[in-house]
């Protein structure tokens, strides 16, 4: 995955980013002609409605520029803003995760932000807006290339009705520690043969960079050396927590598998099919719009991320981010427009928040407001955001991923040992960091 991404990339990136980056900073640009971005997204009902007001009266407002809003699935996303760089067809502005986004930053192929279009009065302006360090992420060489369209952590959230069916107080008895959770998951599973009715909890497979590696750090162990250097840091750690999983699996106490649907897709339903889940802020928004009885009756709740009964550190769930980012290789005119209307966008990050999906952009006013403080259970993910880190979000991250996914999807279902798959875990990832 990560020789095909930057194969593709490279044949795409025909100058250097010095002169890509002079090319949006300097050159003269006539503010007034007539202009068109193609702003590339993922699919969000609540979003797409907030946003199509949005870009109606931004265009409004700027007679000059027409927007067009594509939408594709999150996953199917990735994959078509990849194949449309390569093809020197890149949309103008997009988003992505930062993990599959930050190689589009590290080949040159985005320009870095305008700071007076999108409405700042230079990069301090901007620096002073947001909660400090969230554009750590998309600053390289003293340029910010991307403006954070939401950033997200996961949380755990508790059906308490299915708490109660089993003789269980969800607000007494919820897990606190990840030895917890798999005993109190086995009071709650319905099982029909070995073919689970309903489960207690079950992980967000197959995203490990934001659930798994947390779960190795609590236990001592890391993805890489502080230099980058090594790879699978922590023998025990990755033992340890590749262990927990394989009992958690079919193979062991049977309480989830990769294999049953995900969690977070059933539970808005409230269809006694599962207790626990994990998610973030936004499943709020979906709970409501999907089943509004169950959101108004509040037998739900929100619990923070677990830790080991031996963690050596507190560390909760990684955040992620989504960043407006710019092509480059976009008419300057069309680049500067693109930042005007990221920066408007981004000017009402109270809407996107109530009324686009519970989305958090990580400004300091944000975190300040009542609006935010308000929500239910936020204080939740604001306390685990601040024993989080960023996810790992280098340009090979999507192929680490997937090998990391290799490893704990052959413990949990074909019976390897953890010692084994972390052995081939460890050659694949050292033969991935070496490469770079």
């Amino acid at each position: 995955m990560k020789k095909t991404l930057v194969v593709l990339l490279l044949t795409a990136m025909l100058l250097p980013l010095s002169l890509f980056a002079a090319g949006t900073k300097e050159a003269a640009v006539d503010e007034s002609k007539p202009v068109t971005v193609n702003y590339w997204t993922h699919e969000d009902p609540a979003r797409t409605k907030l946003e199509t007001e949005l870009i109606e009266q931004f265009m409004k407002e700027n007679p000059n520029i027409t927007v067009v809003r594509t939408t594709n699935p999150s996953s199917k996303q990735i994959e078509v803003v990849q194949t449309a760089f390569a093809a020197k067809q890149g949309p103008d502005m997009f988003n992505l995760p930062i993990e599959d986004q930050y190689a589009y930053i590290s080949n040159g192929l985005v320009a870095p932000v305008d700071y007076q279009a999108a409405g700042y009065r230079n990069e301090q302006d901007l620096l002073d807006k947001y909660v400090d360090g969230v554009l750590d992420t998309v600053t390289v060489d003293g340029e910010v290339y991307g403006l954070p369209l939401e950033l997200t952590n996961w949380a755990i959230y508790v059906n308490k009705r299915v708490f109660s069916s089993a003789g269980l107080d969800a607000e007494r008895d919820y897990p606190k520690t990840w030895e917890q959770m798999a005993d109190v998951s086995e009071k709650l599973v319905i099982r029909d043969g070995d073919i689970l009715v309903r489960r207690g909890f079950d992980f967000r497979y197959p995203y490990y960079l934001e659930f798994f590696i947390p779960m190795v750090e609590q236990l001592g162990g890391d993805l890489l050396s502080a230099d980058g250097s090594k790879a699978i840091i922590g023998d025990d750690a990755w033992i340890g927590a590749l262990t927990f999983l394989q009992q958690w699996g079919p193979l062991g106490r049977n309480l989830g598998s990769p294999t049953y649907k995900n969690a977070r897709s059933l539970f808005n339903q409230d269809n006694n099919d599962i207790a626990m889940t994990h998610s973030g802020l936004y499943q709020e928004a979906r709970i409501k719009s999907d089943n509004p009885e169950f959101y108004e009756s509040m037998e739900w709740m929100v619990i923070p991320f677990p830790v080991f009964e031996n963690a050596v550190r507190n560390v909760a769930a990684c955040y992620y981010g989504h960043f407006f980012m710019v092509n480059a290789d976009s008419d300057p005119a069309v680049q500067k427009a693109a930042w005007k209307l990221a920066g408007f966008m981004l000017s009402h990050g109270e809407d996107y928040l109530t009324r686009g999906g519970s989305i958090i952009q990580p400004t300091k006013a944000l975190f300040a407001s009542d609006t935010l403080k308000n929500m239910p259970y936020s204080q939740v993910f604001i306390d685990d955001m601040a024993r989080a880190h960023m996810i790992y979000y280098g340009e090979n991250s999507a192929s680490i991923q997937k090998h990391i996914r290799q490893a704990i999807e052959s413990v949990m279902l074909s019976g390897v040992s953890p010692e084994k798959a972390l052995a081939t875990l460890r050659a694949a990832v050292q033969e991935i960091i070496d490469e770079q």
